[in-house]
């Protein structure tokens, strides 16, 4: 059963998650986790499979691709890079651009949908940046300077409309409402 737990939650996180945290969020001794991780690393880490738990040095966990698929990996993400922006794309960007910094959520409380792949798309492309956000207990996105770059502009103020848009009431009052019906446990 732990086991199973870790994976969901290693593989849900996307990101490197702390041995202090798996043993929060599990309830569990650091015996039960240690054998835990043993069961998954027994799993996945072998040549056969496409994933492998990693480890850092501070002691981090993620589940990754195995690394003997890099160049796969790599052929596929350039490819996937290198076509254009599709409409949802566009729109997430474009909320970010002009709201941002922005949590995910939020994002999706404008758009109406799921951002994840099209964050991680972005991330990708070097179009927007995330970073943690103490005051709000998750990451937001902001665009890139490479973003700002390709419109030919030194900051996201100077895209038309900006003041309106970033600064719109509806949208605010939306995002309130939104943040106000959030409880902070069921933040990442």
């Amino acid at each position: 059963m732990i086991t199973t737990q870790l994976e969901a939650i290693l593989f849900a996180s996307g990101k490197p998650v702390t041995r202090a945290a798996l043993k929060k969020s599990l309830d569990v001794s650091d015996e039960i986790l240690a054998e835990g991780l043993a069961d998954v690393k027994l799993r996945f880490n072998s040549e056969s499979s496409g994933i492998h738990l990693v480890e850092t040095e501070a002691g981090e966990l993620q589940l990754a691709s195995n690394p003997s698929c890099a160049e796969v990996i790599a052929s596929m993400f350039k490819q996937e890079a290198a076509g254009e922006l599709t409409r949802p794309s566009l729109e997430t960007l474009t909320i970010i651009a002009y709201r941002g910094p922005i949590t995910k959520p939020e994002i999706e409380q404008i758009r109406g949908v799921n951002c994840s792949l099209i964050l991680r798309n972005l991330l990708m492309r070097g179009l927007v940046d995330e970073r943690d956000d103490v005051s709000k207990l998750q990451p937001v996105y902001s665009v890139t300077a490479d973003f700002l770059r390709h419109l030919g502009i030194h900051t996201a103020s100077e895209m038309p409309g900006f003041e309106e848009l970033h600064g719109n009431e509806k949208i605010g009052k939306m995002l309130e409402e939104l943040a106000a019906s959030t409880p902070v446990e069921s933040l990442p």
